[in-house]
């Protein structure tokens, strides 16, 4: 898979030469993606895309549903490259995992809101909130939703210190799910390498 910076109906493989790619390195794009996890307490999960992931998610969408004309492969790149961060960001897949039905439903209904309390803290800088569900509105009066999508502009102070080598958190500060974390060292020099 060739990242070029840009995804476009011309870079994108085949079906016939995707399978091939598949084969070969799905367990180089699962572990890719697993680095670019990043757990926030015990129920909620930011998996943070690249190009690389955002291209796969699309090969895999041409793939199972044998997309192969022209207009269906835009609608596809339509859908998912707003996804891919443009270098002053990062954009991440935001879920909210709770194994049990019932207590799902109930913290999902005390949960209104979470998306906008995510929030990255670069070292010596201010937090920037999350800008989530850009695309649609995920949640109403009664519940928010399992999955958002989130973004982090930073500015370019930022950009230049997490280049450096500064320390980030990643947090939350809802008032029914505060946490945060520190991103790992490894997940952290792949995050950086979005940055412009």
């Amino acid at each position: 898979m060739q990242l070029t910076g840009k995804i476009t109906r011309d870079n994108l493989m085949t079906l016939e030469a995707y399978s091939k790619y598949r084969k070969a390195h799905k367990g180089d794009v699962i572990a890719h993606r697993k680095l670019r996890s990043v757990p926030l307490g015990d129920h909620v999960t930011l998996q943070f895309e690249s190009e690389m992931t955002i291209r796969y998610q699309i090969q895999e969408m041409l793939r199972v549903e044998k997309i192969f004309e022209e207009e269906g492969i835009d609608q596809e790149i339509e859908s998912y490259v707003p996804l891919m961060p443009d270098g002053a960001n990062w954009k991440a897949t935001m879920m909210i995992e709770y194994p049990d039905e019932n207590e799902r439903r109930r913290e999902l209904a005390r949960l209104i809101g979470v998306e906008d309390r995510m929030f990255v803290e670069v070292e010596g800088h201010e937090r920037v909130y999350a800008i989530a569900d850009e695309d649609m509105d995920r949640e109403n009066d009664e519940k928010t939703s399992a999955v958002h999508f989130v973004r982090f502009e930073f500015t370019p102070q930022m950009v230049s210190a997490v280049k450096a080598g500064a320390s980030v958190k990643l947090g939350c500060d809802h008032r029914n799910y505060p946490a945060h974390t520190t991103i790992a060292p490894e997940t952290l020099a792949s995050l950086a390498g979005d940055l412009r």
